[in-house]
């Protein structure tokens, strides 16, 4: 069932995970429909921000109906929404995006790949994942020694860190850490800066793998009407005719093949 509304949210609990990096928690009903990889937008607690901010689903709990955001500090928008305390009201447009198709990954070798703040919405797909016993590995990417969340991806594949700097894990980039371990998988799961994504766009095509990437963008309505977030396609819009697609509606997670980064 689709879900898709603008609401009035609680907030259950919000915390600072790392520097500039936050841990909301979101009372609604929308948790019940929550795919990994999907996203919400969240209005800032000021009139002087009337536009939302995207900020990508990183738990899902439908038994307290609760929604976990972990996001960075980017702007002004997101500085106001990690102000917010336990009971204030926010206003949100949920259900956003595709996700992640994770029924295709049963029974097959996946890599999960997130790159920092790419990392939170592959919590929740590594978590579902474990659903369709796909034989998992994980690969986190950080700059430094910082690896928040990391921790909680334990149980839900062999959860591989790796920092530029060499300070916790392997040194370098996902996919050295990908190379390294030997690991060839058929699918894979990744949430990341753009280099990242393009490197792995090129692996898996080098491997024959089929890669889902969940591209980023910034998004002024969120349903697709102002063509804010478009990203270039190898097929033409049957509507538009040109090779543009809409992240927020037609995404965020695309077959890496379909697009042109």
């Amino acid at each position: 069932m689709e879900y898709r509304k603008k609401e009035t949210t609680y907030v259950v609990s919000q915390e600072e995970l790392s520097k500039g990096i936050y841990d909301l928690r979101l009372q609604t009903p929308a948790a019940a429909y929550a795919k990994p990889g999907q996203f919400v937008g969240l209005y800032p607690p000021s009139d002087a921000h009337l536009l939302m901010r995207p900020i990508s689903i990183c738990e899902s709990d439908s038994v307290k109906s609760e929604l976990r955001m972990v996001y960075r500090i980017a702007g002004e928008g997101t500085r106001l929404l990690s102000t917010l305390k336990k009971g204030d009201a926010v206003s949100m447009l949920s259900l956003l995006g595709n996700g992640f198709p994770v029924s295709a990954a049963a029974g097959k070798k996946v890599a999960v790949m997130g790159g920092g703040i790419g990392i939170p919405p592959m919590l929740y797909t590594a978590k579902q994942l474990k659903n369709v016993a796909a034989e998992t590995e994980i690969y986190l990417g950080y700059r430094d020694g910082d690896t928040f969340l990391s921790d909680e991806f334990e149980g839900y594949g062999t959860v591989n860190r790796v920092t530029e700097d060499g300070s916790v894990g392997y040194a370098g980039n996902v996919l050295d850490a990908v190379s390294e371990r030997g690991f060839i998988p058929e699918i894979i799961f990744a949430c990341g800066p753009m280099p990242m994504l393009r490197a792995i766009k090129n692996y898996a095509e080098k491997i024959n793998a089929t890669a889902y990437i969940s591209l980023e963008e910034r998004m002024a309505c969120g349903v697709g009407a102002c063509l804010g977030c478009v990203a270039k396609t190898v097929k033409k819009d049957a509507h538009s005719h040109v090779n543009n697609t809409r992240i927020c509606t037609e995404g965020p997670v695309f077959d890496a093949k379909e697009v042109e980064i």
